[in-house]
């Protein structure tokens, strides 16, 4: 085995460098940060910490999966569609402790926000609002 020489005068050297770098945010700190690497002509670099990005979508995402959401597009859809129509359904209920009930009723009311459905019972005569985890079925 020969040894092939080295022509290459330049030798390369790692450094391990905490920078602070002052800025209304992090990802404006990021930008200066990674625009100055970039214009000092480094070979190579690598970030390993500090990079606070996202906080906000994480934020959001975790808020979305604590609240567990029932309501879908259509499901909205198709009980507005009952509220303007006011067609007589049929609604099957599980209440606590393993209740069902099953309801004729006209849809009255929708609060999507609460997700909080008021329907008119036919045969009661009587007002009524359920949150629509507790309704198993639409009817019509």
């Amino acid at each position: 085995m020969t040894k092939v020489p080295d022509n290459n005068p330049e030798r390369s050297y790692l450094f391990s460098v905490d920078i602070l770098v002052k800025a209304g945010t992090n990802g404006e700190a990021l930008e200066r940060l990674l625009s100055s690497l970039n214009a000092g002509g480094y070979s190579d670099f690598r970030i390993q910490s500090g990079i606070v990005l996202g906080e906000t979508i994480q934020h959001e995402l975790k808020a979305a999966k604590t609240k567990h959401q029932v309501l879908t597009e259509s499901l909205d859809s198709r009980i507005r569609e009952y509220i303007k129509t006011s067609r007589l359904i049929r609604i099957t209920v599980n209440r606590p402790k393993g209740d069902k009930l099953s309801v004729p009723c006209r849809v009255v009311n929708f609060d999507p926000d609460n997700e909080l459905l008021t329907v008119y019972h036919v045969d009661e005569k009587s007002v009524y609002s359920f949150r629509l985890n507790e309704i198993d079925d639409f009817a019509d």
